[in-house]
């Protein structure tokens, strides 16, 4: 079931310019500080060094150490400050630098942040939002090389955002901290340089709502986050071969618009769910059970996943490029539907 951001959305003009995924995260973070006094940011070396990732550049200069704050190295605190700070009315935007770093937090993430608007019966809300780096592919090596969605899609109370390219970096950042529930936004690491058509002015991406990014009518591809640019290279590739791959990317892995995917899944009888995250345990196999359960007199073959192996990220480079799914599984995912239908 489809779930809309209680965010108001924005729509973009038609005058944009290329900016960089990181870049088009930062701007969209300073132009939600303009419009609101509340929203302020803390973490680990985001005021004065401008994040590990360069994702907070220039921040401190425009708004000052009362809106840009240094923390120590604590992410338990940091969360902890996030969630009273958003209970009693402010916008924090707090950055836990990489995602394997949550384990240090999850009491104030999953206990906390996300219960307190339930355990006081609405009476409270808790607008936090939590931004962190993820994925591998960087030569990051085994702890800070994770993709941990599942962990977090699993928990009621929190929403979690993957944007794709810089343009849903910046609107579903938007969105997130104008939302008034905790929110996780999950930044690639290898897709920060990454560049796509931006528009300069403030917009936000409804949560909750899946893009199809390319129709087709042959195979559904369901893909999270980085991997929705190779789904697309891949249906490109299969396109010169006759075969019209359908690219859906969620945007939002919770609540997740199953709708979107089920109306695919209808045209085109085949679907492939891939993501970053290990194979086992991951959000494929919830987005495959839903269809099936929704869809099944529609499809002509088994929902089939492609993710990484149960192991942890190798830091060997040409081990980790093995490790992680890419355009060439894609390609062969869709022509082994294709087979077995």
């Amino acid at each position: 079931m489809t779930t809309v951001s209680e965010a108001p959305a924005v729509a973009p003009d038609a005058t944009s310019r290329k900016l960089t995924y990181v870049k088009a995260f930062n701007e969209g973070l300073a132009q939600v500080m303009r419009e609101d006094e509340n929203v302020f940011v803390a973490g680990e070396d985001v005021a004065g060094y401008g994040g590990v990732f360069r994702m907070f550049d220039n921040l401190l200069d425009e708004f000052g150490p009362r809106r840009m704050i240094d923390t120590p190295i604590s992410e338990a605190a940091l969360v902890g400050l996030g969630v009273g700070a958003a209970a009693r009315g402010l916008r924090p935007v707090v950055d836990l630098m990489f995602m394997d770093f949550i384990g240090v937090c999850l009491d104030q993430i999953v206990n906390q942040a996300a219960k307190m608007k339930y355990m006081f019966g609405g009476s409270v809300s808790v607008p936090l939002t939590i931004t962190t780096a993820s994925g591998a592919g960087l030569g990051a090596a085994a702890q800070h090389s994770q993709s941990l969605e599942a962990w977090l899609c699993h928990v009621p109370g929190l929403k979690v955002v993957m944007p794709c390219d810089a343009y849903t970096a910046k609107g579903l950042t938007v969105s997130a901290i104008r939302d008034n529930n905790p929110v996780v936004v999950m930044l690639n690491k290898v897709l920060l340089g990454s560049k796509s058509e931006v528009p300069e002015q403030i917009y936000g991406i409804p949560l909750g709502q899946a893009h199809t990014a390319r129709q087709g009518t042959d195979v559904t591809v369901i893909a999270l986050g980085r991997m929705v640019g190779e789904a697309l290279a891949a249906a490109e590739e299969l396109a010169a071969e006759g075969i019209e791959v359908e690219v859906i990317d969620p945007r939002t892995v919770q609540p997740l618009d199953t709708e979107t995917m089920i109306a695919s899944v209808r045209r085109t009888n085949r679907v492939l769910v891939v993501h970053e995250a290990v194979t086992f345990g991951g959000l494929g196999g919830e987005i495959a059970a839903q269809i099936q359960d929704a869809a099944f007199d529609y499809l002509d073959a088994p929902v089939l996943r492609i993710g990484a192996p149960f192991s942890p990220v190798p830091f060997s480079p040409v081990l980790e490029k093995a490790y992680v799914p890419d355009q060439a599984r894609i390609v062969q995912g869709c022509r082994r539907l294709l087979e077995r239908s």
